[in-house]
């Protein structure tokens, strides 16, 4: 749960401030991929979210419902597979569609493991046409993106391979799922995503990790919870070192970044952002976030006027509170 944006939005600081979010992998399946309704709403109406789906009934269901639905924030589901080119590809379709991919299921080791076979498994195949999201955004006019998601089910360096100029704009976020084994074959793991992502300046700042136990086995330890398959990895921009993208070093990227921090929990990052901004560009009231930080700080922890003052944080800001 965000701490800081709704206090920020309530005082204007984000009336000038735009986020566009990009799901690729948009199929709707739990309430967690319902984007525009859930931590990102604080941003609407200035909320903008582009859903990228191979399945084209996805992608119209998920249109439908929102027309039905009436929403406050501009969002967009578009019906088309992404990679790393343009061209055709097979799609192949396990039992249950979600784990669907460009790269076909590694059946046999899919059987090791319990409840995997019943719905990674392959059910049939389809050629489809596949893009980039670099073209992609090219033909529809978007400049940039805050935020990408990816979720395509081994296909995820494909997508970021084909996503380089925008990424290169400035892309502050990206939560996305990484395999630490082959479910699919010939699939990049999670090495391959780290490398690519470090080497754009990103930095891991989490994993949410999903672990299987053997199909075989009647027994399953109580210090482990089987082998590691796959997880969902957050990864930052980090504007405050040296060589950081010059992109990203705008005081107005840095406020979003601290924003989309604060939405996806590193609330530590967005303290250390804000107080950035406040020490090197406080002089614009656009910039100053010191009582902002004052009256957050003292509300979560509860804080008297006093302790408040004693921290070194508080001290650093002092010369730009009014």
């Amino acid at each position: 749960m965000s701490i800081f944006v709704k206090t920020l939005k309530e005082q204007s600081h984000l009336d000038q401030v735009h986020i566009t979010v990009c799901n690729v992998g948009s199929r709707k399946v739990t309430s967690a991929d319902e984007y525009g309704a859930g931590a990102w709403n604080v941003f609407a109406p200035n909320l903008t979210i582009y859903g990228f789906d191979a399945d084209a009934d996805a992608c119209e269901a998920s249109e439908t419902e929102l027309e039905a639905r009436g929403i406050n924030w501009t969002e967009k589901h578009i019906p088309l597979g992404l990679g790393k080119s343009i061209g055709e590809a097979t799609l192949f379709v396990t039992k249950h569609p979600m784990c669907s991919s460009l790269y076909e299921p590694n059946e046999a080791f899919l059987s090791r493991f319990a409840n995997l076979p019943e719905s990674a498994s392959l059910d049939f195949t389809i050629e489809i046409e596949t893009t980039t999201l670099d073209n992609v955004c090219d033909e529809e006019g978007i400049e940039t993106i805050d935020f990408l998601q990816i979720d395509v089910q081994g296909a995820d360096l494909d997508v970021l391979q084909g996503a380089s100029k925008i990424l290169n704009r400035g892309v502050l976020g990206v939560e996305i799922e990484v395999e630490f084994s082959p479910l699919y074959s010939n699939q990049p793991l999670f090495a391959d995503v780290d490398t690519h992502l470090r080497n754009l300046g990103f930095t891991l700042f989490d994993l949410g990790v999903a672990h299987h136990t053997r199909a075989c086995s009647p027994i399953v330890s109580q210090d482990r919870r089987g082998q590691l398959l796959w997880g969902e990895a957050y990864y930052l921009q980090d504007p405050l070192l040296e060589n950081a993208n010059v992109k990203i070093k705008e005081p107005g990227k840095i406020l979003k970044l601290a924003c989309i921090a604060d939405v996806l929990g590193f609330t530590d990052y967005t303290v250390e952002l804000l107080e950035y901004l406040t020490v090197n560009y406080g002089e614009n009231p656009q910039y100053n976030f010191a009582q902002t930080i004052i009256e957050t700080l003292s509300k979560v922890l509860e804080l008297d006027k006093s302790a408040l003052d004693s921290l070194p944080l508080v001290a650093k800001m002092r010369p730009y509170l009014h």
